[in-house]
C-alpha cells in the first residue's frame, strides 16, 4: 500500500513540475507556507507572553481573519483584472516588510500588543487582496487533466509546512522567543516573491475592466447560481467560527495545563503530519462524486475540539488532531479541483474570492468570543458544544443532490 502510494506520488508529482511555470509557483509557495507555519504558534505565545489573556489571543487572531474577510471580495475583482503572478508577488512583499517589522519589535522586547493587532490586520489584508489569485494560477500554468495533481502538491506543502513550521517555531520560541519564527516567516515572502518573479504568463483568460461593483455583482452572480458552491461554503463557515474554540482555548490550555509552547507546538505538528497523509492520499484519488466524498468525511475535522473538551492527554489530542489535518486537505483538494473544473476561467477568481470570504466570515466573530463564552460557561463546555456543532453543520450540504452528484471531469 506505502508503495502504491509513493509510486503515486512520485508519477503524477513529476509530470505537473515539469511545467515550467508552475514550477516556479509551487517552490514560491511552498517557502511562503514553510514560514506561515511557524508564525501562528509564534503569534500565540507572543501575545501570551506580552498579557497571558486568552482574550487578547482572539482578538489579534481575529483581526487578521477579519480584515481577510473584508478585502477578499476585492481581491477577487482585481485578480480577474491584473495579472495574478504579479499580484501575489506585490502582497509577498508587503508581508515581508509587515512580519519582518514585527518580528524586529518582539525581538527587541518593543513590541505591544496594539502592533500586533495593527500588523496582524496589514498581514490579513495582503493575504486577501492575493488569495484569489492561487486557483487562476493554477489553472493557468497546468493542463485540465494535471490540476488535482498541482492542488494536491500545493495540499503537500502546505502539509509539511504545517507539520515541520510548528515543531521549529517550538523550538525557538522555548530556545530564543518568539519573535525569530516571525523572522523567518519574513525571510520565506521574500523568496516567495522572488520566484514569483520568473512566471512569465500570458493575460489571455482575463476580461476587459469594467466598473468595479458590476464586476463584483456578477462574480456574486456566478457564485450564488450554483447549489454546490455556497451551500458548501455557509457550512464552512459556520465551522470555521466553531473551530475558534480550538484555536484559542488549545494554546490557552496548553500554556496552563500541560506544560508551554512545547506541548502546543506537538499538537500542531500531529495536525500537520495529518495535513502531509492527507495530501499524499488527494494526490492518488480519484472519487467518483468528489464533494459527496470530501463532505462526508469532514465530520472527522472536528476530533482535534472533541479530544480538547474530553480532557484527553497531548497524546491523545495530537492524535486527534492528526485525523482532523487528513480530512481537511484531502477536501480542499477535492473543492479545489471541482472549482477549476466547474467554473469558467475568467470568473474563477471572483468566485473564489466570494467562496473564500464566506468562509472565513464567521470566523472572526468566533475568535473573539471563544474566550468570554467559555468564561461564563466553563472551558469544557464550550469545547464540547463547538465540537458536536461541527459535526452536524459539516454535514448539511449533503441534503442537496447537487453537491451528492456533482462528479468530476477533466477540464
Amino acid at each position: 500500500m506505502v508503495q502504491a502510494l509513493s509510486s503515486c506520488v512520485l508519477a503524477r508529482g513529476l509530470s505537473v513540475l515539469r511545467e515550467r511555470d508552475f514550477r516556479w509557483f509551487f517552490l514560491g509557495q511552498c517557502t511562503s507556507m514553510l514560514g506561515d507555519g511557524m508564525v501562528a504558534p509564534a503569534l500565540a505565545f507572543a501575545v501570551l507572553g506580552l498579557t497571558g489573556r486568552a482574550f487578547d489571543l482572539g482578538v489579534v487572531l481575529a483581526a487578521g481573519s477579519a480584515s481577510q474577510v473584508l478585502f477578499t471580495l476585492a481581491g477577487g475583482v482585481i485578480a480577474d483584472r491584473l495579472p495574478r503572478h504579479a499580484l501575489i508577488l506585490g502582497t509577498d512583499l508587503v508581508r515581508a516588510v509587515v512580519q519582518g517589522v514585527s518580528a524586529t519589535l518582539l525581538i527587541t522586547g518593543s513590541a505591544r500588543i496594539w502592533h500586533l493587532l495593527v500588523f496582524q490586520t496589514v498581514h490579513g489584508i495582503a493575504a486577501a487582496l492575493s488569495g484569489p489569485a492561487v486557483p487562476g494560477i493554477v489553472q493557468a500554468t497546468t493542463r485540465p487533466e494535471q490540476r488535482q495533481s498541482a492542488n494536491a502538491l500545493r495540499v503537500l506543502a502546505l502539509s509539511t509546512s504545517l507539520l515541520t513550521g510548528p515543531a521549529v517555531a517550538g523550538a525557538l520560541v522555548v530556545g530564543v522567543g518568539p519573535g525569530w519564527a516571525i523572522a523567518a516567516d519574513s525571510a520565506t515572502f521574500a523568496v516567495s516573491a522572488a520566484c514569483l518573479s520568473r512566471l512569465r504568463l500570458r493575460r489571455a483568460g482575463h476580461e476587459r475592466a469594467r466598473r468595479f461593483t458590476r464586476d463584483l455583482a456578477d462574480g456574486w452572480r456566478e457564485f450564488r447560481s450554483r447549489r454546490w458552491v455556497w451551500s458548501v461554503i455557509v457550512a464552512a463557515s459556520l465551522v470555521n467560527l466553531l473551530y475558534g474554540a480550538f484555536s484559542v482555548l488549545g494554546p490557552t490550555m496548553s500554556a496552563r495545563s500541560f506544560g508551554g509552547a512545547g506541548a502546543w507546538a506537538l499538537i500542531s505538528a500531529m495536525f500537520g503530519a495529518g495535513c502531509l497523509g492527507g495530501g499524499v492520499i488527494a494526490l492518488c484519488v480519484r472519487p467518483r462524486f468528489p464533494l459527496r466524498s470530501g463532505v462526508a468525511m469532514m465530520a472527522m475535522f472536528a476530533f482535534p475540539t472533541l479530544a480538547l473538551a474530553a480532557g484527553l492527554t497531548v497524546i491523545g489530542i495530537a492524535v486527534a488532531a492528526f485525523c482532523g489535518g487528513v480530512v481537511l486537505m484531502v477536501f480542499n483538494t477535492l473543492w479545489e479541483t471541482a472549482l477549476q473544473q466547474h467554473i469558467p476561467a475568467t470568473a474563477l477568481s471572483r468566485v473564489s474570492a466570494y467562496e473564500w470570504a464566506g468562509a472565513i466570515a464567521c470566523q472572526p466573530l468566533g475568535l473573539a468570543l471563544v474566550a468570554p463564552v467559555a468564561g461564563q460557561v466553563g472551558l469544557h463546555t464550550t469545547l464540547w458544544t463547538a465540537g458536536t456543532l461541527q459535526i452536524l453543520v459539516v454535514l448539511t450540504p449533503l441534503l442537496f443532490s447537487e453537491v451528492r452528484t456533482l462528479g468530476s471531469r477533466p477540464g
